[in-house]
């Protein structure tokens, strides 16, 4: 069985994965033997994430690269396919959010969010797909969002962006799952991050922080999420285990789209 779950052989692109969920995701497909490439949109971020893998033992492969910008993805992509091998596994996983009220959001920044949530993975997943179909697999993994389903204020631009990836992962499955090639969505609860730090800190009374006590309420597993938690799931998806799993999003949230929330005591 567990053949089925081995990465080995495989490269795997993983965007934005200098640090956080991307990185959390890419090292545990490394562990079960994927090479791993990712890309930042500055050196910096790169040279960091290069640092990061290699002391949890991981030889990554980083470029620079704005996944927006089509051109330079083409040219990455091709890069990567001379010099560490075709891309058999993309996870989809650079993404911002903005949280501005909607009547406070300019078109400008409502785009900004649309382009690199939305747009981007289009592009990666365009550039990758040919080469996809010529060697009959693929696996591409787009980094959905609880609010692919559910709404929220001051995010009106990110749940739409995470709503049109979600129906962008079907399209995928219907277009090109006659070449083999899986396209599934993962969708992230709430995750411990350095970002979501301040949100978990005690107040000085020792009570919990409003938005901690909020998710906490709403989520049957009753905490936060360890970013760690998705690297088995995103495993799944990019293993021949998910051969017959093809335009799914796979929430894992701790339970919180089954829960209605505890009654007000």
């Amino acid at each position: 069985m567990s053949v089925n779950f081995s990465l080995e052989g495989k490269v795997a692109l993983v965007t934005g994965a200098s640090y956080g969920i991307g990185f959390a995701i890419a090292s545990g497909m490394a562990k079960a033997g994927a090479t791993i490439v990712f890309n930042d949109i500055k050196q910096e971020l790169v040279d960091k994430g290069i640092v990061a893998y290699k002391e949890a033992g991981i030889d990554a492969h980083g470029y620079v690269c704005n996944v927006c910008d089509e051109a330079g993805v083409n040219a990455m992509v091709e890069t990567i396919a001379k010099e560490v091998g075709p891309i058999d596994i993309l996870v989809n996983n650079a993404g911002i959010i903005k949280r501005i009220p909607m009547c406070d959001m300019t078109a400008e920044e409502f785009r900004q969010v649309i382009d690199v949530d939305l747009n981007a993975p289009f592009i990666v997943s365009k550039a990758v797909i040919p080469s996809m179909i010529e060697r009959g697999h693929g696996k591409i993994i787009n980094i959905c969002s609880m609010m692919s389903e559910l709404g929220r204020e001051t995010v009106s631009a990110y749940a739409a962006a995470k709503g049109g990836l979600k129906m962008l992962t079907r399209n995928i499955c219907s277009e090109y799952g006659k070449y083999n090639i899986q396209c599934n969505g993962l969708g992230p609860g709430y995750i411990e991050t350095p970002q979501t730090a301040p949100l978990r800190e005690r107040q000085p009374d020792g009570s919990r922080h409003p938005f901690d006590s909020f998710i906490v309420a709403k989520t049957p597993a009753e905490r936060w999420l360890k970013p760690e938690e998705l690297a088995g799931p995103a495993v799944f998806l990019a293993s021949e285990a998910s051969n017959a799993v093809n335009g799914h999003i796979l929430y894992v949230d701790g339970g919180i789209l089954a829960y209605i929330g505890k009654q007000p005591e």
